[in-house]
């Protein structure tokens, strides 16, 4: 009896389409021009997600925390961490794009967008009126992201203070959540064609010297990534006093999961009962972790900082240190709207380059290496939100042991 054949994954065949698309624009570079319309199909369509998906995830996340007075504590605690450790990894995004140039050479031509110096000429007053929505339907249509972030706080904080009455909107929100991912699943099977068409057309229009640019983006993202574990998760864990062995031990089959389906998503079981065998109680990982999955995307935004700067870079386009330190307080709102599904971080992406006039296009650029950097930045999310659990579990006092005894005879007795 043969072994029955494992599919291969949405991953594999988008290193497949990114290999075949770089060789066809290479070979074929006329035609390879033409076969753009593929990459700008997939744009419209990650489009298309960006309103309906931010505002499901941000309702359903601060609702699901419960009645103001039950976020307490613990839930305090919890959402001051998420924002020091996120806003550090944006901080180290700017800092290594700003350091290592990587969208410099690439020359991404802008299409019909202004330019962010054009965005420049506004003032803080009508920047911060322009946060606030006159109405969310009007928002949605035109993909004002900040606008649907404001609402959708305020909205979900709402539904927060009136549980009972609430519970049928929140209901809503959530199938309407549970159906984006659905969505944005079938968006993501376009994604090889996409990929196809968008390197196809790249290395058709501007030769293989792009590929070194897009390289270089790939290894400043993984670099950027391991400093922030070692110097800023090792800090937190020196400070909180985990245990660094154990931790690995029991955080490293979901960071693996998390790491080759590029979904934190499929990783939030195992990650559950893994972070409870470690010693977090259970009501405080049942709480961290899956808020977590919408408020602490650490590799997500350290990516979305870098990648926001390669695309300004790429087009040419000079950021001032003020335009820079506001578009990272837009992405400490926008980030945490991002969806624990493989490549959600595009969505995101390009609702941030519409709202500073930055290059759409930029997003079809990215298209070719994102399932690299999609992996790297999931298991980084993942791999935070373990250690916040812990985090929060000693800051209410617990202690962990530095061996797996104590636990494990817990869990065999719960067995």
């Amino acid at each position: 009896m043969g072994r029955a054949v494992k599919r291969p994954s949405l991953t594999v065949w988008i290193l497949v389409a990114l290999v075949a698309g770089i060789a066809f624009g290479a070979v074929f570079p006329g035609p390879a021009k033409e076969l753009g319309l593929l990459g700008t199909i997939f744009l419209r369509l990650i489009k298309s997600i960006i309103a309906p998906l931010l505002f499901a995830t941000l309702v359903v996340g601060i609702a699901g925390t419960g009645s103001i007075k039950t976020m307490g504590r613990i839930g305090g605690k919890a959402i001051l961490y998420f924002e020091i450790v996120t806003t550090l990894a944006l901080v180290i995004g700017l800092g290594a794009a700003n350091l290592v140039q990587p969208g410099a050479g690439v020359a991404l031509t802008p299409g019909a967008n202004p330019g962010v110096a054009a965005a420049g000429a506004t003032g803080l007053q009508q920047t911060v009126e322009h946060t606030f929505p006159t109405s969310i339907i009007d928002a949605m249509a035109r993909g004002e992201v900040l606008q649907i972030v404001v609402f959708s706080f305020l909205f979900g904080t709402a539904c927060a203070a009136i549980p009972a009455k609430s519970r049928a909107v929140v209901d809503f929100c959530q199938a309407l959540s549970d159906v984006m991912f659905r969505y944005t699943n079938y968006v993501m099977l376009f994604a090889p064609l996409g990929v196809f068409g968008a390197m196809a057309a790249t290395i058709g229009d501007k030769g293989l010297g792009v590929l070194l640019n897009l390289g270089k983006l790939v290894l400043t993202l993984y670099a950027t990534q391991m400093f922030f574990i070692v110097v800023v998760l090792g800090t937190v864990t020196a400070i909180a006093r985990i245990p660094v062995r154990r931790f690995i031990r029991w955080v490293r089959e979901p960071f693996l999961i998390a790491y080759s389906t590029a979904s934190s998503e499929a990783a939030l079981p195992l990650a559950l009962e893994n972070m409870q065998s470690f010693g977090v109680p259970k009501h405080i990982a049942a709480f961290v972790l899956p808020t977590g999955y919408s408020f602490n995307l650490d590799g997500s935004t350290l990516y979305l900082s870098l990648a926001s700067m390669f695309v300004a870079q790429a087009a040419g386009i000079h950021l001032s240190l003020g335009t820079q330190i506001t578009m990272m307080l837009t992405l400490m709102l926008t980030s945490k709207g991002v969806a624990a599904v493989p490549r959600a971080s595009l969505v995101i992406l390009a609702g941030t380059l519409a709202t500073f006039n930055l290059p759409v296009e930029g997003v079809a650029l990215l298209l070719g290496v994102d399932a690299l950097m999609d992996m790297a930045r999931t298991s980084v999310n993942l791999l935070g939100n373990c250690l916040a659990t812990a985090v929060v579990a000693r800051w209410e006092g617990i202690d962990f042991p530095a061996t797996d005894a104590e636990p494990a005879a817990a869990a065999t007795t719960a067995v």
